[in-house]
């Protein structure tokens, strides 16, 4: 998209945070629908902050269904009448290359625009294979667009600024309940700061500091405590790395006694078994929390669950 656009848009998106005041849409059938605030949310960690903030008040909805991967998804017709009716669409940012172009083709001008990652400070992600020819040109603009790395929800520092910036929209929106959904912050944001201590006790004093991942998912996490993300591929999990790429990888392992080669779910793990069955090492997961896988649901896992299952792996993996 073009770069003058994205600033109106996101110009577009402040204003509405701070003149919509009570940002409920009106007119729908269902009164006690009407009583709560309607949340539509893109992909699992957004549902899953925005569930916990909003309590008892909102009725929340993910649009990427679970078990999907987020970078490739486009929203359907379907998908775009639930953004226009939205009271209040919660968003990353990067990961959604389509949400400006949606909220701008689904305008509703009460609706409360919250793009989680905004203000914090955005890391650039590893460069992508370089593509040649017609390919390439087709692509140059969409690699120029996902040059940053999307992935704050992984750290549970950062993360409590996305739950922040979600109850200041929901205080907007929803005046009448804004205490309880401070309340509801500030209690979930707790369960965050415990689980940012339990990382930095576990991972203080590991034996060594290098992991291996197939996607470049994990570098907020690593800078946060300390560690080196060595990814097989790029910021997008599809893609596929050159055979010198994985030569590189295989030799780093080597040299640094990696045992365990991390894939993700939700992507083929073929990379990451290819380079394991290389260097004589095994595959475990580090999920990037992109979807809730159905084994994850069965376990009633969610975003605290999985981070600590994280935390385990990587505690496992780096003091072999």
């Amino acid at each position: 998209m073009n770069s003058k656009v994205k600033k109106t848009l996101l110009v577009s998106a402040g204003l509405t945070l701070l003149l919509a005041g009570c940002g409920k849409n009106s007119g729908a059938s269902d009164a006690q629908d009407d009583a709560k605030l309607n949340v539509v949310t893109t992909f699992y960690p957004m549902y899953e902050f925005s569930r916990q903030v909003g309590g008892e008040h909102a009725n929340v909805t993910a649009l990427i269904p679970p078990g999907v991967e987020p970078h490739d998804w486009e929203p359907s017709a379907k998908d775009m009448v639930k953004l226009k009716e939205a009271d209040v669409f919660v968003y990353n940012g990067i990961v959604e290359g389509w949400a400006e172009d949606a909220l701008s083709s689904a305008a509703n001008d009460k609706r409360l625009v919250v793009k989680a990652s905004e203000g914090i400070t955005l890391m650039e992600g590893l460069p992508e294979e370089e593509e040649e020819g017609e390919e390439a040109h087709e692509h140059e603009h969409e690699h120029e667009d996902h040059a940053l790395d999307p992935h704050v929800w992984l750290n549970p520092v950062l993360a409590q600024q996305e739950v922040a910036a979600i109850e200041a929209a929901f205080e907007l929106a929803d005046p009448e309940h804004k205490d309880d959904y401070k309340k509801n912050a500030e209690a979930y944001i707790a369960e965050l700061k415990k689980l940012d201590e339990q990382y930095q006790a576990g991972l203080k004093d590991t034996k060594r500091k290098e992991f291996v991942t197939q996607h470049a998912a994990f570098g907020y996490l690593a800078k946060q405590y300390g560690l080196t993300q060595v990814p097989i591929a790029g910021l997008s999990p599809e893609q596929e790395p050159s055979p010198a790429s994985m030569a590189d990888i295989a030799e780093f392992a080597k040299q640094h006694q990696v045992k365990t080669i991390f894939f993700e779910t939700l992507v083929e793990p073929k990379v990451a078994q290819t380079v394991a069955d290389e260097i004589g090492a095994k595959t475990d997961v580090l999920n990037p929390l992109e979807g809730l896988t159905d084994e994850d649901r069965k376990n009633n896992l969610d975003y605290i669950g999985i981070m600590k299952n994280n935390l385990e792996a990587l505690k496992k993996a780096l003091n072999e």
